[in-house]
């Protein structure tokens, strides 16, 4: 079954494009583009743990989905001369799959988990020591019987991502010495990516071509990268040169707008506006319509909607605006106001 190219804010890359992101990744904090406050800081970090000879304090990295959390691991064991161990939460099911890689692991070493909110709670707790003490505490047997050995473990640095730092725990959180959050990226930093991307793929676009992939790029340099492989393709296809016009012609065909809005995201204004007057109207009541999981719509498609403002949350429910509106050639007949925070 094809790929839904229809949300390719969602849709699971093939293994080309895997191959791809990892050449397009970059090696080094300099060749990293944006999150200029989170470099700096990484940056005096990593030099002050180098000039004492000692291991980084464990890392909390945050945000959406695609600003490059991954790459930051990787750019960080890579400064630091060190190997890196990449996992997943959800991939950590017992506490003994967390002790294996534990004790495989060499003095230095980083370990990275990606959606750490999704470790299961007797991991997590195996995690505490691990972390503070650098030992493993295995439980031997079971009721009156059961002994405590602990294990002396390497003195590794961890480095946790997650999308739901709300999911996490307290003492959890505590635990790392720093904590970063990524945000949303410029319109003029996406650009840079495009056009970064373009060249290390070796695709003469133009500069109008560059603006308009970025533009549709959802501020999100994974999505950036995609749009420009699959834009990179309908040239090849077509054989014409990537200009303002083509990238147009293969976005309207992966049914994108101008402004990066999948066919999801319009249907979740037009049933706001259309079906309830601009609201409010609950979540349930909109993913059911839209036959979506609640989740989805919520970590994936309203937050975008958010950032340009074409709807508003409320404690009664969702709601759009007249920006929203007018984007999908609606007009509300009363004003809904943008919420002050």
């Amino acid at each position: 079954m094809p790929p839904d190219t229809n949300n390719l804010s969602k849709t699971l890359t093939t293994e080309d494009d895997r191959i791809l992101d990892l050449a397009l990744r970059p090696a080094s904090l300099e060749e990293y583009i944006g999150q200029e406050r989170v470099k700096q800081n990484l940056a005096i970090l990593m030099a002050a743990a180098q000039q004492r000879q000692e291991p980084l304090e464990h890392i909390l990295i945050h945000g959406p989905s695609g600003l490059g959390k991954t790459t930051l691991a990787l750019i960080i064991a890579q400064q630091m001369g060190s190997n890196l161990k990449i996992t997943s939460g959800a991939a950590l099911e017992k506490a003994g799959d967390l002790g294996s890689i534990l004790t495989g692991l060499n003095d230095g070493d980083f370990l990275f988990i990606d959606e750490v909110h999704r470790l299961n709670h007797s991991v997590e707790e195996m995690l505490y020591p691990a972390m503070e003490n650098f030992k493993l505490d295995i439980v031997i047997g079971k009721g009156n019987t059961a002994k405590t050995l602990q294990i002396q473990i390497p003195r590794f640095t961890l480095i946790a991502a997650t999308t739901k730092i709300a999911a996490l725990s307290n003492p959890f959180r505590s635990r790392f010495g720093v904590n970063y959050k990524l945000d949303f990226y410029q319109s003029d930093e996406i650009e840079k990516i495009v056009d970064r991307s373009a060249k290390l793929l070796g695709i003469p676009a133009q500069p109008e071509a560059i603006k308009t992939i970025a533009a549709s790029a959802r501020f999100t340099p994974r999505i950036a990268n995609r749009l420009l492989k699959r834009v990179r393709d309908y040239a090849q296809v077509k054989n014409q040169p990537l200009d303002r016009t083509l990238s147009n012609e293969a976005l309207t065909l992966l049914d994108i707008d101008q402004l990066g809005l999948e066919a999801v995201d319009r249907r979740i204004l037009e049933i706001i506006i259309d079906k309830f007057s601009g609201g409010p109207v609950g979540l349930k009541t909109v993913a059911a319509m839209i036959g979506e999981d609640e989740d989805t719509i919520a970590d994936v498609h309203e937050p975008y909607l958010l950032r340009l403002g074409f709807i508003t949350r409320t404690s009664r429910g969702r709601m759009a605006t007249s920006d929203g509106a007018k984007h999908i050639g609606r007009e509300l007949k009363t004003e809904t106001t943008r919420p002050l925070f």
